[in-house]
């Protein structure tokens, strides 16, 4: 999943959130304004071929009408370089001109540094300007962690491995983002989610897994508790799905093949989740051994994550 995939989940998951940290200075008085992402109300052919799939537009709309509604335009760059700021004010236009509004707020996140973004777009004369364009910056890779670290705002306690910290406190800025995720998310299948999230961005090696086990034995566990969850929820997401599939064929012996097919997929796909919480990102070809595995090799794999601490360890 690319970077734009990632951030634009987080903000549609959290949009009210997200606006507060990167549209500070604009955000501050949506309040308990009801956020709409764009897409959702426009239908595709309105949209058109350059309103691009990556960008995420919120539109913000105050209830008792006092006030008019206000377009975010956010769109996230992994790779500053390749940022355009015409391509930016283009799309931002395109954006008024179909909503039929001139209260537009463009903001860009960058995750690392910034450096050669253009920040102004001017458009002039020998006498006069006839476009000025500039828009929200908000530099993931500049921000300071220990600024940010206790944070009640849940996009930013995900954000906290983006940011600018010691390198050796690289395993305590992982726990305090896995932390603000177990207390300001309720939601168990919103925190396996974002678990993801936090581990794609920490990107810690198997040395600095044992560390945060050792040191942040509660939010080890908490993990744990994570991928037994997922487990139980995985094998009867599984079971039902074989079940549905073995009654439209409608024989005995289809159900129950698509219930083996079914309990075999939920039991892979715990597997890999409990890999991927515990060692971070998976190579292919730990993917296609896991999808290749039977019944017997995937139990036996899932019973060595608890004591492995590498993971050639859990599939040798």
């Amino acid at each position: 999943m690319s970077h734009d995939q990632n951030f634009k989940n987080l903000i549609l998951d959290y949009p009210h959130q997200a606006l507060a940290f990167f549209a500070a200075t604009e955000a501050d008085a949506v309040g308990a304004a009801q956020i709409t992402p764009v897409r959702q109300e426009q239908p595709q052919e309105r949209l058109g071929e350059r309103f691009r799939e990556l960008d995420v537009p919120l539109l913000v709309q105050w209830p008792d009408g006092q006030r008019e509604a206000l377009l975010f335009v956010l769109e996230e760059e992994s790779n500053a370089q390749r940022f355009s700021i015409h391509r930016l004010a283009h799309y931002c236009l395109d954006l008024a001109e179909l909503l039929k509004t001139d209260r537009v707020v463009p903001v860009v996140i960058f995750l690392r540094r910034a450096t050669g973004a253009p920040q102004r777009l001017c458009l002039s004369g020998d006498h006069h300007t006839y476009l000025d364009f500039h828009y929200l910056s908000c530099v993931l890779g500049e921000l300071s962690y220990e600024h940010h670290r206790h944070s009640d705002n849940l996009v930013v306690r995900l954000n906290l491995p983006n940011m600018q910290y010691p390198v050796q406190r690289k395993v305590e800025v992982y726990a305090q983002a896995v932390r603000g995720l177990t207390t300001l998310e309720c939601d168990p299948e919103k925190q396996l989610k974002y678990l993801d999230f936090i581990d794609i961005y920490a990107a810690l090696d198997d040395n600095e897994r044992v560390e945060y086990q050792r040191d942040y034995p509660d939010e080890a566990q908490t993990m744990s508790r994570f991928a037994e969850r997922f487990h139980e929820q995985g094998m009867q997401q599984g079971m039902q799905q074989g079940m549905q599939q073995g009654m439209q064929q409608g024989m005995q012996q289809g159900m129950q093949q698509g219930m083996r097919q079914g309990k075999h997929q939920g039991e892979a796909l715990v597997l890999e989740r409990q890999l991927r919480l515990k060692f971070g990102a998976l190579p292919d070809e730990v993917q296609r051994r896991i999808e290749q595995a039977n019944e017997q090799t995937l139990l036996t794999w899932s019973e060595r994550v608890l004591t492995a601490s590498r993971l050639d360890e859990v599939l040798h």
